[in-house]
């Protein structure tokens, strides 16, 4: 999908050329996409509040669900990246650490990757160098989109990010980021993210995002790794693992949220599957991306701009990872 900046629009690693709009679903269609139980979303909601069943990656069943803060006691945090990447260099801990909590997640290794990069801006040359995912060669990163006011994608992926490293430090787990703003200056490329992931045997890792799609196009959507087979890319020992990770996360992020599942793009599910992605085709540990809502819509800029939205897209996020690990 294509997304825009300062009006431009552009094809990036993240995005999919410009498909025409789907008839909108009214409100009722939605509550039964997410009610109902023989829809995907239904299932997963139900998962989310404690209940059992199938998933991609075999039969599970949902344990209790905990959390170290909700939305209104978890302390905010504030990104201190700016949009040309030249804020104060964090230490080394900034992107990797390890947790001296005692929780859920002692012991689990979880790799953020918050989308895109604010000092991107600024590195037009190197973000644009092609790189192998498999399938095909796609840039190494993308600037990412903003919301008609100016308030970018890759600010809303950091806060975000930060959140939730917040977050799952306090269950005990070892959190990684794939960058932090200004550290590197730019990117990572997209091959380069899945690495870190890789490397890190992390046993989760999530890509946040937000997407850029017309007014009225609204809610989130999981990106789910496609089977590839493909040059270095091969998915097939981490697509049903990143499925159940992926269900728990949309269900757990619609209940804490309240954000609609996508009325653009898969059917009401919440959920699409994708071959054309470099942080999935790559990865080799279970990883799927969110797209916490539509920066171009009104109504969910609205949301995506607020600290305490913000926070809830953590806290969301978060249950699905603990509930995923939970019974890894």
């Amino acid at each position: 999908m294509a997304a825009r900046v300062a009006g431009v629009s552009y094809v990036g690693p993240d995005f999919d050329p410009p498909q025409p709009r789907r008839p909108r679903r009214g409100p009722l269609t939605v509550a039964l996409a997410a009610l109902v139980p023989g829809a995907l979303l239904g299932w997963v909601v139900y998962e989310a509040v404690g209940g059992s069943g199938s998933s991609g990656s075999g039969s599970t069943t949902a344990g209790p669900r905990t959390s170290a803060a909700s939305p209104s006691t978890a302390e905010p945090w504030s990104a201190p990246a700016t949009d040309d990447g030249k804020q104060k260099s964090p230490s080394p801990s900034h992107t990797s650490r390890a947790s001296t909590a005692d929780g859920p997640l002692k012991g689990k290794v979880v790799v953020i990757d918050p989308g895109h990069n604010p000092g991107n801006f600024s590195h037009a040359a190197e973000i644009n160098r092609q790189v192998d995912i498999g399938t095909n060669k796609k840039e190494c990163d993308t600037t990412g989109t903003s919301t008609n006011a100016g308030y970018t994608e890759a600010r809303f992926s950091l806060d975000v990010a930060h959140r939730l490293r917040t977050i799952l430090e306090q269950q005990g787990a070892t959190v990684k980021l794939t960058h932090d703003g200004d550290s590197p200056p730019w990117g990572p490329c997209v091959d380069e993210r899945a690495r870190i992931g890789n490397t890190a045997h992390a046993d989760a890792a999530i890509s946040i995002h937000a997407d850029g799609s017309a007014e009225g196009d609204r809610g989130f959507h999981v990106i789910l790794p496609a089977s590839v087979h493909a040059g270095a890319a091969d998915t097939r020992p981490i697509v049903g693992p990143s499925r159940d990770l992926g269900e728990r996360v949309a269900g757990n992020f619609l209940r804490v949220t309240g954000e609609p599942p996508s009325n653009y793009v898969g059917k009401g599910t919440g959920l699409v599957t994708r071959q054309d992605l470099g942080g999935l085709n790559l990865s080799t540990v279970p990883k799927v991306f969110i797209e916490c809502g539509n920066m171009r819509d009104s109504k969910d800029a609205a949301l995506l701009t607020s600290g305490a939205w913000r926070q809830k897209a953590a806290q969301g996020i978060s249950e699905g990872i603990v509930s995923f690990l939970r019974e890894s």
